[in-house]
């Protein structure tokens, strides 16, 4: 005659089999319906890719507009092409930021091409190449004569004495 606590677990091990196969079975079709869905979505990826692919190869390249909305040409910026053309011009990385309405720091960041200058300034840049010495230096003439004619007014009115916040000293020192 079996013993009764091999008899119990038994019945215990079959019974628990029994749930976990029932919550194994749930799992394995759930586990099955995402797989097919992952598959379904690589393929639609994939369809999606050749037909993109199809399509860059039938647009032709459209032609870069300028951003700032001229619809002129492209302006082209070399580094060493600034340089060379600062030092044909006679000014200093200085005068040339006058000129651009900058820093003169930018200027130098810009012929050492650590930073690249903004659209507005390639502007500016490109019309410094039209101009010749003798116009540059009566630019630069015209910006100084400018910037002195705004300060003078200031000038004047900071000269101008004021009266002395601290009372008047009465007998010499002691």
């Amino acid at each position: 005659m079996p013993n009764i606590a091999s008899v119990m677990r038994e019945e215990i091990t079959r019974l628990s089999r029994r749930a976990s196969r029932k919550d194994l079975d749930a799992m394995k079709k759930a586990s099955a319906q995402h797989r097919r869905h992952i598959a379904a979505l690589k393929r639609g990826m994939a369809q999606l890719a050749r037909q993109f692919s199809l399509l860059a190869r039938k647009v032709p390249a459209a032609p870069v507009a300028a951003p700032n909305g001229s619809g002129g040409k492209q302006v082209r910026f070399v580094a060493k092409g600034l340089r060379s053309h600062r030092e044909r011009l006679g000014v200093s990385a200085g005068e040339l930021a006058k000129l651009i309405g900058v820093s003169a720091q930018s200027v130098y960041n810009w012929e050492h091409a650590v930073t690249r200058p903004r659209e507005a300034q390639l502007g500016a840049l490109a019309a410094l190449r039209s101009l010749g010495k003798r116009d540059v230096r009566a630019r630069l003439q015209q910006l100084d004569g400018a910037q002195a004619a705004k300060r003078a007014p200031a000038a004047k009115a900071s000269r101008a004495r004021k009266p002395s916040k601290r009372p008047a000293r009465r007998g010499g020192r002691k």
